[in-house]
């Protein structure tokens, strides 16, 4: 049986690296939920249940301010906003632990219990990568589990993997982690939050977030 992932073995990675174009081009990490950024909001739940060991935090703007948090902070190693898959980058390049769990930082309802059901799942399967799926209503209103691959716990050992992918061009995460073996967790069980995977894309979504609070 693989060794059971402690938290000394995780590192968390906040991804607040984007353009935040759909909320006017403002840096989405620091908007304000309930008085606090949510970056903020998201590293605070990371560390509320003592899952994770180190926390790291990818942006391109505004470094000061993240720094503030008490996470270390770094800019894509990529150029000109390659979207997640360049944090993901970045977090492995930086990471001193056997793996690291991603996070958007537009997340502020996160769940506790995140990183333990990731870990336990990718230990049982002795999977690459462990992947949230959460509900979500389609265009037909039909709800079903939809895989969320911002909401990774990957091995660092996909460092070399990623870095030769990025390097050809690639930029979806999916068309990456197809190439490893994926756990989809699914959290939809009784007790689960069905607003905890909602990133907010755009400021009235967020206050809308923010008042269902």
């Amino acid at each position: 049986m693989a060794d059971l992932i402690g938290p000394d073995d995780i590192t968390a990675l906040i991804l607040a690296g984007g353009r935040g174009s759909r909320m006017g081009g403002v840096d989405k990490g620091l908007q304000s939920f309930n008085g606090l950024p949510l970056a903020l909001h998201t590293l605070s739940r990371l560390q509320m249940g003592g899952f994770v060991g180190q926390t790291l935090i990818n942006a391109n703007r505004n470094l000061a301010a993240y720094e503030s948090f008490g996470a270390s902070v770094w800019p894509d190693v990529l150029p000109d906003y390659a979207g997640p898959l360049a944090g993901f980058l970045t977090g492995l390049e930086r990471c001193e632990t056997a793996f690291l769990m991603t996070v958007p930082c537009d997340t502020p309802r996160l769940p506790l219990d995140l990183v333990p059901r990731l870990a336990q799942a990718l230990t049982d399967q002795d999977a690459d990568i462990a992947m949230v799926a959460a509900p979500e209503v389609d265009h037909h209103g039909t709800l079903s589990l939809r895989a969320q691959p911002v909401f990774c716990l990957l091995r660092v050992t996909l460092l070399e993997s990623l870095v030769t992918f990025t390097h050809q061009g690639g930029r979806k995460i999916d068309a990456w982690t197809k190439q490893h073996k994926t756990v989809l967790v699914p959290f939809d069980l009784a007790g689960d939050d069905p607003q905890a995977f909602f990133n907010a894309n755009t400021l009235a979504e967020l206050r809308d977030l923010e008042g269902r609070s």
